[in-house]
């Protein structure tokens, strides 16, 4: 489950560059510059590359390697003795530094009115993530660029089919993306877990489709107000690609699901009995409400947020969550949002929360629901995977990370197994996988900010421990 916004991309322009009184030398101003920005859930890394593209005028590019973001133009850069200033009007901000050395600057990244400390360093030569697990061409399997149609709403869904060699029929499955809009190799942070998979399961022997999400990639459709039912429509329409396939044995055919990618093969698997089989990978067991909050309360709980400050977190979304359930539209649930949360912490002002903080946490509250994601958002508040066990009947393989943050691994194994064990699904199996975060990574703590440093992309015990359970299947 995912949050940070992407930077913006904007045309690409070329800035003179302007001298200062006293200016550093060019040279010492050319090249690429690392600093990182603590975003709070986050620590992301920033590149400012700079480059002489003749007398005068430099070319100027931003990456956010951790949010996938590279080469990112930006606007005039400017030195004025020791500072630096660099403006990115299209993404509302600039970052002010100061040189301190060489190889060193001091400043602050500042967009759409907040001010981040970024302070850079010089780097011999351009940043780039290591990521020692993507796949590396030559593949010893077949990888073919697919479409096939929503099979609802008939909008275009693009992926890629990696197929192992020889005749088939291969046993397969679809892959199923966790929330938020992502490319086919759900990538993030720079890691491309999806691929990593599908690369490992196919040297294996097994077929797998991955697809753009909705109105990503090559995919077409439309996000926005699209809900997890929705989603479990489109990987439906994958299913289905799949069973069109001579090279795919019908009667072996799966998914495999990512977080709320999880729920939506619990969803389909209760409905479709033509699914043989399917793994959830930190997908969620108890309902939607207790998995935010939970979530919410375990990140703030490790990031040493006070107990006061937790308890208020807790009532005041606990209560956001209940409008959202009580309220179809956006505007209804902000009208009851607006109220409470003014009265709440103004009742509590002289104690922990100036009249100035009240007002920045219900700005926060709203933003963080944005009307375009309301529909979405109130499905996943409202929906409860237990409604679907009952009608579970093929093998379930469920993993969670021991240090999953987002989906805490515990109690949603434990729901999991026994909604799926009182049904009478004899055909389960269950792991708490110690050390592991909710992307399937050795980590410290868990904690989403440890995402992005981590070089690991997915454990490759776990890969071992899904590729043999899918093939032991008869």
């Amino acid at each position: 489950m995912k949050y940070l916004a992407k930077l913006l991309f904007f045309t690409f322009c070329v800035f003179s560059f302007q001298y200062g009184h006293g200016q550093v030398d060019i040279e010492q101003v050319a090249g690429s510059w690392l600093g990182n920005l603590d975003a709070g859930s986050a620590t992301l890394r920033l590149v400012f590359n700079l480059m002489v593209t003749g007398q005068d005028a430099f070319r100027a590019t931003l990456d956010s390697p951790d949010q996938g973001s590279m080469g990112i133009p930006v606007g005039e850069v400017s030195v004025t003795g020791d500072s630096l200033r660099i403006e990115a009007p299209m993404l509302r901000g600039f970052y002010l530094g100061k040189f301190t050395s060489d190889s060193s600057i001091q400043g602050t990244w500042n967009q759409a009115g907040r001010t981040f400390v970024v302070n850079l360093e010089k780097l011999d030569s351009a940043f780039v993530l290591n990521r020692p697990q993507e796949p590396v061409a030559p593949f010893p399997y077949k990888e073919e660029e697919v479409s096939f149609h929503q099979i609802t709403q008939g909008f275009t869904l693009a992926g890629t089919l990696a197929l192992p060699d020889g005749q088939g029929p291969f046993p397969a499955l679809v892959m199923v993306t966790g929330s938020g809009s992502q490319n086919r190799d759900e990538e993030i942070y720079g890691h491309k877990p999806f691929w990593v998979i599908a690369d490992h399961l196919t040297r294996k022997g097994i077929a797998v489709l991955r697809y753009d999400d909705r109105g990503v990639g090559k995919s077409s459709g439309m996000a926005t107000g699209a809900t997890t039912a929705d989603l479990a429509i489109d990987a439906r329409s994958a299913l289905d690609y799949l069973l069109s396939r001579g090279e795919i044995d019908p009667s072996r055919l799966g998914i495999i699901g990512h977080s709320e990618g999880g729920l939506i093969a619990f969803m389909l698997a209760s409905e479709y009995k033509d699914i043989s089989f399917i793994v959830s990978l930190a997908g969620p067991g108890v309902d939607g409400r207790s998995i935010l909050l939970e979530q919410s309360e375990y990140i703030s709980r490790l990031s040493g947020v006070s107990e006061s400050i937790r308890e208020d977190n807790r009532t005041v979304m606990g209560r956001v969550y209940d409008y959202m359930i009580e309220n179809e539209t956006h505007e209804s649930w902000e009208e009851n949002v607006i109220k409470f949360t003014s009265t709440y912490y103004s009742s509590k002002q002289g104690n922990n929360y100036s009249e100035e903080d009240v007002e920045r946490i219900k700005s926060n509250v709203l933003a963080s629901i944005p009307a375009s994601s309301y529909a979405w958002m109130r499905y996943f508040v409202r929906s409860d995977p237990s409604s679907y066990f009952a009608t579970i009947t093929c093998p379930v393989l469920a993993l969670n990370g021991g240090k999953d943050c987002q989906v805490l691994a515990e109690k949603n194994i434990n729901a999991i197994k026994s909604g799926l064990q009182s049904a009478g699904n004899s055909q389960l199996t269950t792991m708490i996988l110690p050390g592991l975060n909710h992307l399937f990574q050795h980590c410290t703590t868990g904690l989403p900010s440890e995402y992005n440093q981590i070089e690991e992309t997915f454990d490759p015990g776990t890969l071992d421990l899904i590729s043999a359970w899918i093939l032991q299947l008869k």
